[in-house]
């Protein structure tokens, strides 16, 4: 049995201590992996109620061809792609506070509200818990870029409730140039330069 420390036995937020219990437990667990989850549950659901209607061979063909669609025409492929990056930065949101200590005492992470995707990235809503603040995210803004394999994170505060923050996950900047046309100027000559910058005596 777990001895309680100094900490625990001071606390007088016994909540917080159960919210901890709950995120490390089973059901934490399944409550990160919510979407995956519910999604894979719909997904074999579909399949099992379709190979009811026909055999299970041709519900596997036509799982396999629907997904290869999904995949191969560019909307959905770029649909699945922006919010399966929603999904990644979630995971990774969550680790860096953990990594970053970026938490409570009692170990509480930040609540992650709403992950969506924008046009050079996603875009997370945040809920501080007591104890941390849009600063600490700020301060880790390099450390947030590199944990969701991004360019590099923007951290905006909410302009009404302190509390909430804005964490912007920038991966391709929309106004840089797909193609670099190299100059066709002639480059100078650093000896008529040096002979410019000579002094004349």
């Amino acid at each position: 049995m777990p001895t309680s420390t100094r900490n625990d036995r001071n606390n007088p937020y016994l909540i917080e201590g159960w919210a901890v219990d709950f995120h490390r437990s089973k059901a934490g667990i399944a409550w990160r992996w919510r979407t995956e989850l519910t999604l894979l549950a719909a997904l074999l659901a579909g399949y099992f109620r379709l190979a009811a209607a026909i055999t299970a061979l041709w519900a596997l063909i036509a799982f396999a061809a629907l997904i290869t669609a999904a995949l191969t025409v560019p909307p959905s492929r770029g649909f699945l792609k922006r919010h399966a990056w929603c999904l990644i930065s979630r995971h990774r949101l969550q680790r860096v506070c953990y990594e970053g200590r970026l938490h409570t005492r009692a170990g509480r992470l930040p609540l992650i509200l709403w992950i969506r995707p924008t046009k050079v990235g996603e875009r997370a809503h945040v809920l501080c818990r007591a104890g941390i603040c849009a600063d600490d995210f700020d301060a880790y803004r390099a450390e947030i870029g590199a944990g969701c394999y991004a360019r590099e994170a923007r951290v905006i505060r909410n302009k009404k409730w302190s509390h909430f923050v804005t964490i912007d996950i920038i991966r391709h900047d929309s106004l840089t140039a797909d193609v670099i046309i190299p100059s066709r100027i002639i480059p100078p000559d650093p000896a008529r330069i040096n002979r410019i910058k000579e002094p004349v005596s």
